[in-house]
């Protein structure tokens, strides 16, 4: 971590242009608000390109200036496509005249914001989120994944930093051919409030949940990219062989229905935020995460600092995060339902190896702190400037 005892963002002038920034909360929009707010305290002027709904999800940090946008067709409704630069945004932004643009999604408007920063000397940047290049695959058109991902060579290629969640998703970048310098933007956890102390055994009892039972946490965007096939497969198979492992899912999308038909004995709160996630999370006995496209996993951090044991993909942001057979246990994609299923009655078996893996999960998540995080990715704003300038 950088020695945070002098950062200051005096003199940035940031443009950030998200897909979403307000509209639908989850981990990529958590971390770039978090990121406004500590620019805007450091010093730096910043503002926000985004498309925006009437009824956003939350109050968001810093200056929203709003994209045209569409909503998304089919289930995915939720979320939507910007036009780009176009009218307002513009003026708003040759008016604004930032000399840093920071893409965060490569869409449409990020694509314009690279061409805009190329034309006018402004130091281009980009923020690794999601492999959207994989998402074709739930969705019944693999075929598209080798188009999305020259589209994404080309753009994160341009930019003079890229910055990714994790060592481990980095490695897969670098592998890929996508981005040339890509630097380490890693993720904070509130552990005041993500802790085990947040445990509530009336919580479960009300919930329907037994003192024994051995809870198994799903937390996030109820989407078909998350897994959640898998999950239910999972937690299916190790009910058979241990009929105490309940599924307790956190979390709302388009996809709840079908979780629900798959799930008949889980519990389902909805989209839980604050002390209720916390409680959630530290109610749970293990947190569960088959999905293979986090480049991060911020609720498997979450789960780590509530003393949760993960099991997860051996995959993507969870490598950089799960330390196998000390803080949870991995098992290759690969594997499918089965790998996870064995992992599961292992560990629900074992209480003394869940409270061993709890200890460390814990004691992992403290070296996690959001502003010595976000004082690193100024000070490689700071170093993409320099460079650009030579």
């Amino acid at each position: 971590m950088t020695n945070t005892d002098n950062i200051n963002a005096d003199g940035l002038r940031v443009a950030l242009f998200s897909g979403n920034y307000n509209y639908v909360m989850d981990g990529p929009v958590r971390a770039l608000n978090k990121l406004v707010a500590h620019l805007e305290k450091r010093g730096a002027s910043v503002l926000v390109f985004a498309p925006t709904v009437d009824e956003p999800a939350f109050a968001h940090s810093g200056e929203l200036v709003s994209i045209p946008s569409l909503a998304l067709p089919g289930s995915r409704s939720e979320y939507r496509l910007g036009f780009g630069l176009v009218g307002e945004a513009k003026r708003r932004l040759n008016a604004f005249a930032p000399n840093l643009v920071h893409i965060a999604a490569p869409d449409i408007t990020g694509f314009q914001a690279l061409k805009y920063a190329e034309a006018t000397g402004a130091t281009p940047v980009a923020s690794f989120h999601t492999r959207f290049d994989t998402y074709p695959r739930y969705y019944g058109a693999k075929w598209l994944e080798k188009h999305l991902t020259n589209y994404m060579r080309n753009v994160y290629g341009r930019c003079v930093h890229v910055y990714a969640p994790s060592q481990s998703m980095r490695e897969e970048l670098l592998r890929d051919g996508i981005g040339k310098d890509i630097r380490i933007w890693t993720r904070g956890v509130e552990s005041d409030l993500f802790s085990p102390g947040q445990r509530d055994l009336e919580w479960r009892r009300r919930n329907g949940v037994e003192d024994d039972d051995i809870l198994i946490a799903f937390v996030g965007r109820v989407v078909l990219e998350k897994g959640i096939d898998v999950f239910a497969e999972a937690i299916t198979l190790a009910s058979r062989s241990n009929p105490k492992i309940r599924a307790l899912v956190v979390g709302e999308g388009p996809e709840r229905a079908r979780f629900e038909a798959n799930l008949p004995t889980g519990v389902f709160t909805g989209y839980q935020q604050g002390a209720d996630l916390a409680r959630a999370y530290a109610s749970a006995d293990i947190f569960f995460n088959p999905s293979i496209t986090e480049t991060f996993g911020n609720v498997t951090l979450e789960a780590m600092a509530s003393g949760l044991p993960t099991i997860a993909a051996a995959a993507s942001g969870s490598l950089s995060l799960v330390e196998d057979n000390v803080t949870g246990k991995l098992s290759p994609p690969e594997k499918g339902a089965a790998g996870y299923a064995a992992l599961l009655v292992d560990l629900a078996a074992d209480a003394q190896q869940r409270a061993h893996m709890s200890a460390h999960a814990r004691k992992k998540s403290l070296e996690f702190s959001w502003d010595s995080v976000l004082d690193d990715l100024i000070a490689n704003y700071r170093s993409a400037m320099a460079t650009h300038q030579r």
